[in-house]
């Protein structure tokens, strides 16, 4: 399990990346009323799906916003604009599902990792220094759609350096010692199946 008490989202994972080979993650995240993802982005190199076990969850996919329906599995393709978070009054349940998951992963520990030692602003994200840093190491599996990716380049490429100079790190051994398992998986479970939304994995 990995938490950022900062944006609410609690992750129990199902199929870490130990377990296939790098290849996929799939994970139950919890978020509670009011908690988000740190921002609309992209992944240039991933394919994520949502399935909403339980509550309300809003989602803005290239450009197009909505509220999801129980059960219903929704696909992001590599290069795609997106963006999600809880639109209820309860904790929601959604399954997650990464493919490729390892840097994935990788990237999320450092950034709930951040947000747990009180680094980061109320909205999850780093300071400057650091998210320079953070958007060059990981620059393979998410970009932000704002500001401008032009502009970020520009910014991050004079940040960077002076970043360095004080001590920040793109990625942190400490974060990445906490990486979720796989010892949760129950066995026999098909992590590609459709889930019934009836019956919702335990919280």
């Amino acid at each position: 399990m990995i938490e950022n008490p900062v944006t609410g989202e609690r992750a129990v994972v199902r199929v870490g990346t130990e377990e296939s080979g790098g290849e996929l993650l799939v994970a139950d995240l919890y978020v509670r009323p009011g908690g988000a993802v740190v921002g609309e982005h992209v992944h240039p190199n991933i394919e994520e799906s949502f399935t909403v076990m339980r509550g309300r969850v809003g989602f803005r996919i290239d450009g197009r916003e909505s509220i999801a329906k129980l059960g219903e599995r929704l696909y992001v393709l590599p290069g795609v604009a997106h963006d999600w978070w809880n639109a209820g009054e309860e904790e929601a349940h959604v399954i997650v599902e990464i493919q490729p998951g390892k840097r994935f992963e990788e990237m999320i520990c450092n950034l709930f990792g951040l947000a747990r030692d009180g680094r980061t602003n109320a909205r999850g994200i780093p300071n400057l220094l650091q998210l320079a840093l953070i958007a060059r190491e990981f620059e393979d599996v998410i970009v932000f759609t704002r500001p401008p990716l032009i502009l970020q380049r520009l910014l991050f490429g004079v940040l960077a350096p002076v970043a360095r100079a004080l001590g920040y790190r793109g990625s942190y051994p400490e974060y990445l010692s906490r990486l979720p398992s796989a010892e949760g998986v129950e066995p026999g479970r098909d992590p590609l199946k459709k889930p019934n939304p009836e019956h919702p994995s335990p919280s």
